[in-house]
């Protein structure tokens, strides 16, 4: 009998052992490799790089604000997880747009004298208004505005030439854009500086307060070569060689600024004047450029300066048609920009700019194959990179490079049938549609909805700021 508890015992053992033998057996948990977390994960959809071919039913993958890989929708959802993946189906998948010129606080100055020419706009409504209205509260408002429009339209990143730039900087930082912010310097008071020698202390104050900003990159803004003196402008050059900032200048926007310009110069040209007093180099960055020589533009090229095309704020002032197919043929880095939102441009909606670009180099030049879309496209995004010297960071959908991405709905019935992705971003698609905007990996709009700006109150501060600047316009005439 004591032998029986064994036997049992035993055959226990033995009908376990069976019983294992017929089920499935465990699965090899390190055989099955885990998913790498990112933070961000926009899968489907057209992703267009900007650097190679476009991905059709692409992924893209974001670690800390960087992209750590782009390709197949397949093959990154097959590698990474997310908390919230994106779902881009249907939509294009792109480098945010580069804003390369504007004034972005004058949005509260949107259709205050339209319909004028430039000196007229200058001299006598908007130079009034900013000596009666502009101080940093309104710099403030008027950047919060513009920044809810730009993030709402696609643009990630902007240029600035403005007064209180730092006050502009600090609001750009809250909102989430990346920017290249010009403090304007010219040769009479100003909104914030009232002296020169003010605006130079102010600028080394602001440029010591942003240097480094990973958002942020603080620049000079002399205003044009005819109302910065000469001597100005060489202060200007040494100044931003000494802080390692860049240059934004307005240059060669008007005919009439040919005559200005030649008289203070002994008959040069624009271009030719800057570049006899060494004020050129590859850290400036032009605006206009519309009445460039051949000449002029070798110059240019030589020296490394970027250009920002307006082609609307050029139509709306009849400032002229730039030279851009010869600026991209001789080498300049050419950006697209939207000039200020008043009188020269009343919106800040590069779609709008990039269709307008195209189709005016066809007209002028009399040749459809003058500008493509896929040319503005770049102007848009890499060449506006390059142009602002943020290529190495920005412009492209590349490995390394930051997330500064947008997604925009293409399935619509005015972008559809889908025949080529960058014909219907250019020449059908508006800022409207776009659904979701990121800066530096971070998300500043999804799926239409702001989440760094409150705009319900941003606009009713717009509304106040409109009968104030009215009554002070009637008050000045």
């Amino acid at each position: 009998m004591r032998i029986l508890p064994a036997v049992l015992t035993s055959c226990w053992l033995l009908l376990a052992g069976c019983s294992a033998s017929t089920s499935s057996p465990e699965p090899n948990r390190s055989s099955v490799p885990s998913k790498e977390r990112v933070d961000l994960l926009i899968l489907g959809g057209t992703v267009i790089t900007m650097a190679g071919e476009n991905i059709v039913d692409g992924a893209v993958a974001v670690r800390n604000g960087e992209i750590v890989a782009i390709g197949s929708k397949a093959e990154l959802d097959g590698r990474f997880t997310a908390q919230a993946p994106i779902d881009a189906s249907g939509m294009a998948v792109m480098p945010g747009l580069v804003n390369a010129h504007t004034h972005a606080p004058m949005t509260l100055f949107r259709g205050i004298a339209d319909d004028r020419d430039l000196m007229d706009w200058l001299q006598n409504f908007i130079f009034p208004a900013e000596k009666n209205n502009v101080d940093a509260e309104f710099v403030r408002w008027g950047t919060r505005l513009a920044a809810a429009e730009m993030i709402r339209s696609g643009t990630t990143t902007f240029a600035d030439m403005y007064y209180f730039e730092a006050d502009i900087a600090r609001e750009t930082r809250k909102a989430g854009l990346r920017a290249v912010l010009g403090e304007t310097l010219i040769d009479f008071p100003a909104p914030d500086n009232k002296t020169w020698s003010a605006a130079i202390a102010y600028m080394r104050q602001f440029a010591a307060e942003f240097a480094n900003d990973p958002l942020i990159t603080p620049a000079i803004a002399p205003h044009a070569p005819f109302t910065v003196s000469r001597e100005h402008l060489i202060e200007v050059r040494a100044l931003a060689t000494e802080l390692r900032i860049p240059i934004l200048i307005h240059l060669s926007e008007t005919e009439d600024e040919l005559r200005q310009v030649a008289g203070r110069s002994e008959g040069k040209r624009p271009a030719e004047y800057l570049e006899s007093i060494g004020f050129l180099a590859a850290d400036v960055v032009a605006a206009h450029g519309v009445w460039l020589s051949g000449e002029e533009l070798e110059i240019l090229a030589a020296r490394g300066v970027g250009v920002a095309h307006n082609p609307e704020s050029n139509m709306m002032l009849a400032s002229g048609i730039a030279p851009v197919t010869e600026m991209r043929r001789v080498g300049i880095d050419v950006g697209l920009g939207t000039d200020g939102p008043a009188g020269s441009n009343n919106n800040l909606d590069m779609f709008e700019e990039m269709a307008s670009a195209a189709r005016l180099q066809k007209i002028a030049r009399k040749d459809p194959k003058a500008l493509s879309a896929r040319d503005v496209l770049e102007m848009a995004t890499i060449d506006g990179a390059r142009a602002l010297g943020l290529n190495h960071k920005i412009g492209s959908l590349e490995v390394g490079k930051r997330a500064d991405i947008i997604v925009v709905d293409v399935s619509q019935a005015k972008t559809q049938p889908l025949y080529s992705v960058e014909s219907a971003l250019v020449y059908a698609a508006s800022g409207d549609d776009v659904v979701t905007s990121i800066v530096d990996g971070r998300i500043l709009m999804r799926d239409r909805k702001l989440l760094t700006i409150d705009l319900p109150s941003t606009l009713r501060q717009a509304e106040a700021y409109q009968r104030k600047i009215s009554a002070s316009l009637k008050t000045a005439n």
